[in-house]
This record gives structure tokens, C-alpha cells and sequence, in this order.
């Protein structure tokens, strides 16, 4: 049959494929770091220390689950393989459909997986701190801020990661000024570097009655939640702390105290600010360990000239600087301008189908050049 030709063709080289991905993933290390890590977990006293354990156990699942997905690769294709001797020897074509739909699931969990040897850098394991601000377009882009934390939050639910509002500030007439999200899982701040810059939206307004088409732009900031004790001395002369009421949904504290806690780091102009805990101590604290990771990372990226990337302040939220445009009239259309990935499907974007994307971005950023467009 021709199909099974065609089936044959394109499973043609998956074998080399994941070898190369075995490679990658350095399969040999990652077992003896478990075996390491499984003889710890028998010592005495191992389980005294939670915050050693939990972080222990977390390495472990990460570790084991690198296994997970190069053995269900390598059974996956094992199994399309037998379907196809089976229709071949059978000619059956009832099962055309089913090889079909084994071979779609197996390229995305291999794209996914392929995905994953690309997180190697320093703090692509962290959770991520996302932070949008509505710029040029006034109402329209503070509805085009709350339709992205929407779309990062659906894309965050649909990996089992969770989310948490650090801070929020409702637009004057309609949707969001400001928010900061933290995105808990693994590898997210691997996978949401890529989504940092100035978002821009085409459509006809619902907020013009003359029913025009307008542009509107949202930055966004994406920076690690480095959880361990950073070393960076800030001098208190250098700091200005105010105090304001929350103004988000969040409990019963939000919009009766002056607890949410702004932090301005004079000398960079940086802007940190917490409102989701219940005391101003507590928001104080969150707000101060965002601080020092955005100037740790400042400081490590000095030398490769990469500070106005962690800043996120530096470029206009305007016409001409963003990375991405979403255009819903009079076509639909999702373009990367950095990795030239386009998706006609803009309605599955914005309900967080943002994965091409990322995987394009990383693609890109790995072999110093634009990804081809898949």
C-alpha cells in the first residue's frame, strides 16, 4: 500500500534521531547521579533535613523522568514499526488510521523531548517570575494585557505547572495595567525566556464604535525565581521602598492595608513589587529576593552585554521593538520575528498553545541562527 510507503519514509531516521537525543541527555551521568542519590536516601539521617530531601526527591524525578522519555521514544517507534509489518503482511488498511495517529503523538513527544536537551542553561530549571505591562494603546492594550496573562496562564495549566499572582493592577476602564505571575515546574524559566520582549496585537477594537482596526503592545519580562541565598550586597541608600494597597483579588487583607510593597533600585532604575502575601514583612521579603536575582542575573549577563535583556525597561512598549505580532484582522496570524515561526491558528495561541514558539526560540538561540519554519 502506499500509505505504508509513505509511513516507512517518514519514520526513516528516527533511529539515529533519538541516539542523538540519548546523547544529549548524557543518559550515563544522569544514572549514576541516581544511583548516587538513591544510596543517599538510605543513609541514616537523610530524611531530617526536609529542605535537603524535598530538593533531593525533586533532582531524582527530574533525573528518572529524562529516562522515562527516551524509553517511551524508543517503544513508541518499536510499536509503529510493528503496525506497519502487521498492515503490510495483513493488507490491512484498517489500520492506516491508527498508524496515522501513532506516528503524529510519537513526532510531538520527540519534539517535546528534543525540547528538553535544549534547557542547559544555568537557570532553565527554575520557576519563572513573568511580569506584563500594558503599553502604547491605552484601554485596548490593558485588554490585551489580560488576554496574555490569560494565554500564559492557560499554557502553564496545560504543562501541570502552577501559578501565583505576585502582584496586580487593574486597568482604569478595562483589563490589567500591570501583573507578575510566578510559574512554578520544571525547566519554566527555560521555556519562558523566550517570551520576554514587546507583544503586539492587531484587531478591530471592541472598545471603538467606529469598529477600527487598532494596534496595542504589552511588554513582557521574564526573569528565574532563584531560590537559593544570592550573594549581592545592596546599600539601603540605594533603595526607595513604598507602600500602597493591593489591588488585586487576593483575601481578605487586599485593598484594606497599606501592605503591598514597591521596591525602586535607584542606581538601575529596577522596579520590584509584591502584594500577594499577608504582611508587608512577608511582601517585603518576596519583593527584596526578586530584586537581588534580577541584579545577580545583571551582573552575570554584564560581560556578554545582555543586561538591557534582564532589565526588560529598556525598549518602548511601541511600534517597531516587538518580537512577536498577533494579528486578528482582517487575517489571523501569530508571527515570531526573531525565529520567522508563524501559526494561522491565532485562537489556539492566545488559549496557550504557545510550544512552537518556545521550541522555535530555542532552536534558534542553540545554533545562533533563525530556526527554519516548520
Amino acid at each position: 500500500m502506499v500509505e505504508l510507503d509513505q509511513f516507512k519514509y517518514r519514520i526513516s531516521g528516527y533511529d539515529a534521531q533519538i541516539e542523538n537525543i540519548k546523547q544529549s541527555l548524557d543518559l550515563d551521568s544522569k544514572k549514576k547521579r541516581i544511583e548516587e542519590l538513591e544510596a543517599d536516601m538510605e543513609a541514616p539521617g537523610f530524611w531530617d533535613d526536609p529542605d535537603k530531601s524535598n530538593k533531593a526527591m525533586k533532582e531524582l524525578k527530574t533525573l528518572k523522568d529524562s529516562f522515562e522519555g527516551y524509553n517511551s521514544l524508543k517503544s513508541g517507534l518499536e510499536d509503529i514499526n510493528t503496525l506497519i509489518e502487521m498492515a503490510d503482511e495483513m493488507q490491512d488498511d484498517s489500520l492506516i488510521s491508527e498508524i496515522e495517529d501513532e506516528i503524529t503523538v510519537f513526532e510531538e513527544k520527540m519534539d517535546s523531548i528534543r525540547t528538553e536537551t535544549l534547557l542547559s542553561g544555568e537557570y532553565d530549571k527554575c520557576n519563572a517570575i513573568l511580569t506584563l505591562h500594558a503599553g502604547a494603546g491605552g484601554t485596548e492594550s490593558c485588554d490585551w494585557c489580560q488576554m496574555l496573562f490569560r494565554m500564559y496562564t492557560r499554557w502553564a495549566e496545560k504543562h501541570g505547572y502552577s501559578t501565583q499572582t505576585i502582584d496586580y493592577l487593574e486597568g482604569d476602564e478595562a483589563g490589567i495595567k500591570s501583573v507578575t505571575i510566578e510559574i512554578s515546574g520544571d525547566n519554566a524559566y527555560g521555556h519562558l525566556k523566550s517570551e520576554h520582549g514587546v507583544h503586539r496585537l492587531v484587531r478591530i477594537s471592541p472598545f471603538n464604535a467606529a469598529g477600527k482596526r487598532q494596534t496595542s503592545f504589552v511588554s513582557c519580562d521574564v526573569m528565574p525565581d532563584i531560590d537559593e541565598d544570592i550573594d549581592i550586597q545592596i546599600n539601603d541608600d540605594d533603595l526607595r521602598i513604598d507602600t500602597y494597597r493591593s489591588s488585586g483579588a487576593g483575601g481578605q487583607h487586599i485593598n484594606k492595608t497599606s501592605s503591598a510593597i514597591r521596591i525602586t533600585h535607584l542606581p538601575t532604575g529596577i522596579v520590584v513589587q509584591c502584594q500577594n502575601e499577608r504582611s508587608q514583612h512577608q511582601n517585603k521579603d518576596k519583593a527584596m529576593q526578586m530584586l537581588k536575582a534580577k541584579l545577580y542575573m545583571m551582573k552575570q549577563e554584564e560581560n556578554a552585554q545582555k543586561s538591557s535583556d534582564i532589565r526588560g525597561d529598556v525598549k518602548d512598549i511601541n511600534f517597531g521593538n516587538q518580537i512577536r505580532s498577533y494579528v486578528l484582522q482582517p487575517y489571523t496570524m501569530v508571527k515570531d520575528h526573531r525565529t520567522n515561526k508563524d501559526i494561522g491558528n491565532a485562537a489556539s495561541v492566545l488559549d496557550g498553545n504557545i510550544d512552537p514558539f518556545i521550541n522555535a526560540y530555542l532552536n534558534w538561540i542553540s545554533t545562533g541562527k533563525k530556526a527554519d519554519e516548520e
